[in-house]
């Protein structure tokens, strides 16, 4: 069996896409995950199977589908690969609400950072699957756009750490 972390794009942020994280849990177990359990109201759930990665992403996404009447999209990572996002954090010294980690399906583009729009004092840096993305006191302010992150889904760090301590004791 294998842990993993499923995250979900544009689940309960700013009033769309209403999911409770009871019916998220229960359609992890009627996928036949196991050791379910959510963390906060915005998509993110941890639990261990015996389906590959690509598997469980196929499965969460047929079942949000079907709840949703719409795509829902899922991105999924394993405990090995999220302790290794907590570890190759390129601003440790951030705070964690003020570094937000894009995960993507897919490696960024090498020109991802150079394709953002209204960058001020941001810092990005691209990780694995991730982009990283630093801001400061004026992060509520910022208009930064990233077209490459658009189809990804964004946590903060504390986030992050979070689930990578859930995932590690499945």
């Amino acid at each position: 069996m294998t842990a993993y972390v499923a995250l979900l794009r544009a689940v309960n942020v700013g009033g769309t896409g209403k999911l409770a994280m009871t019916d998220l849990a229960a359609m992890c177990e009627d996928a036949g995950f196991r050791q379910v359990k959510t963390y906060i109201a915005s998509g993110n759930v941890v639990f261990t199977s015996a389906k590959s990665e690509t598997a469980v992403k196929a499965a969460l996404e047929n079942a949000l589908a079907a709840y949703a009447g719409k795509p829902v999209g899922v991105m999924v990572r394993n405990a090995a690969e999220m302790a290794a996002i907590v570890k190759a954090n390129p601003f440790p010294d951030a705070p964690g609400n003020r570094l937000i980690v894009t995960f993507l399906d897919t490696a960024p583009p090498t020109n991802a950072l150079k394709d953002a729009r209204h960058v001020t004092d941001e810092q990005m840096v691209l990780g694995t699957r991730e982009i990283f993305v630093r801001y400061t006191e004026r992060m509520r302010d910022s208009k930064l756009a990233i077209p490459a992150a658009k189809s990804g889904t964004g946590r903060n760090m504390n986030t992050v750490t979070k689930l990578a301590e859930m995932v590690a004791a499945l």
